[in-house]
């Protein structure tokens, strides 16, 4: 088959990159085509349907709420990336479209064009951008599931989208368009990496199409297998330096377990406060910030470390995060929300805690450094175990391709 991977990114940014060029290499590993459709923009990797990517719209920097409101309303949606794609559509003919992050830039517009062309549509829903304006299901005061019925007053009311009552707006008015004009009812299937999102999308009611649930994968070549480490090792974080990850709360947990150390891998704009927090605490040498780490040294802090926490307050997803550590053979210590329990199983792969419960963690922790070392190299075979039942390219592959067969009636 010929499948034309949709994604505003062309380059590796987050989770969803990681995703969609790891899905190219899969796919092409097991004989098909695939080909691209994105956002113009000078990080883009190579890519020889680049002719047809849209013009970058950026709608994030300092803008006046009227300046913001008219450059917004390019992202309600894109006939430009409606023309290109149908263009595109055309030239290459393939044989399904897989979306992934769409929204706001290319706009659901080329959903439109597929099925002009009679093209079928996969999505993957990385976020909940689908019944929740700001797509994380977090408001300024915490978790809240108020627009998942299809009333988008609230994210208005509370600007939920960056602080901004024009944002909000916008992304509120995206939403409404999508659901007048039906759009979610022309994808024929949609895929969660979660249990937690496919119940939840499902609950919200927002589409008449299928809902399937399939983990996430890491890449061929993937080693599954656990990886030795010193019995007083760290912990690592890894991951944004934001206030949904939860960082306070480890920091309160780690000043009630005088034994642990953390690292903590990334950046973000919590930076200097969660720093100031940890000054506070006393924590000194116990707590590193290494910044942002990629490639050689970020598996390096990953071999060494005793175990990866996260302890995030708002609905993750299928972190890449946990999926990397438990490949390694780390067990992962986790907040009980979103798609986390599903993936950390208390005693098997690590331990879970209530989020933003920082006694509750510091159980946790003390758990985990409890084990005696027979223990501890149970749970981390055990782990790497875990992910490779649940990770590997072909486990995916096996549930993703009967769903582009079921479609398109090809092999």
């Amino acid at each position: 088959m010929k499948i034309l991977l949709v994604n505003k990114f062309h380059y590796r940014k987050g989770g969803s990159e990681t995703y969609y060029f790891a899905l190219a290499e899969a796919l092409r590993r097991a004989g098909h085509q695939v080909i691209f459709f994105a956002m113009e923009s000078k990080k883009n990797l190579p890519c020889e349907q680049a002719q047809y990517f849209v013009t970058n719209v950026e709608y994030n920097g300092p803008q006046g709420a009227m300046a913001q409101l008219k450059s917004g309303l390019k992202l309600l949606y894109s006939h430009e990336a409606k023309q290109k794609f149908a263009a595109l559509l055309a030239a290459e003919k393939p044989d399904v479209v897989h979306l992934n992050l769409v929204h706001r830039q290319i706009t659901l517009s080329v959903v439109d064009a597929a099925k002009a062309a009679g093209v079928p549509v996969v999505f993957t829903q990385h976020d909940l951008i689908c019944v929740c304006p700001n797509y994380t299901c977090l408001a300024p005061d915490g978790i809240c599931e108020d627009c998942l019925k299809g009333n988008f007053a609230p994210c208005v009311k509370k600007r939920c989208v960056k602080g901004s009552r024009a944002k909000s707006i916008l992304a509120a008015a995206e939403a409404v368009l999508y659901r007048m004009r039906g759009s979610y009812n022309k994808i024929d299937c949609y895929i969660t990496p979660s249990g937690f999102y496919r119940d939840l999308l499902q609950k919200a009611g927002f589409t008449k199409a299928p809902i399937r649930h399939i983990p996430n994968f890491l890449p061929g070549g993937t080693v599954f297998a656990p990886v030795p480490c010193e019995a007083q090792a760290k912990l690592l974080y890894l991951g944004r330096l934001t206030p949904e990850k939860g960082l306070p709360t480890l920091l309160n947990a780690l000043a009630a377990c005088p034994d642990a150390c953390l690292e903590i891998a990334g950046e973000g704009p919590q930076r200097a406060e969660l720093e100031q927090q940890a000054k506070a605490l006393g924590l000194g040498e116990r707590v590193k910030f290494l910044g942002f780490l990629t490639g050689q040294p970020l598996t390096e802090r990953l071999n060494a470390c005793r175990a990866v926490v996260l302890p995030s307050e708002w609905y993750e997803n299928g972190p890449y995060s946990v999926m990397e550590a438990l490949a390694a053979g780390k067990p992962v210590l986790g907040s009980r929300i979103g798609g986390i329990p599903e993936m950390v199983q208390e005693g098997r792969t690590g331990f879970l805690f209530r989020p933003g419960d920082a006694e509750d963690l510091a159980a946790a922790i003390g758990r985990l450094y409890g084990l005696t070392e027979e223990e501890y190299q149970a749970l981390c075979r055990s782990a790497a175990a875990f992910a490779a039942e649940t990770f590997s390219e072909e486990a995916y592959l096996a549930r993703l391709l009967p769903i582009y067969e079921q479609l398109t009636g090809k092999q």
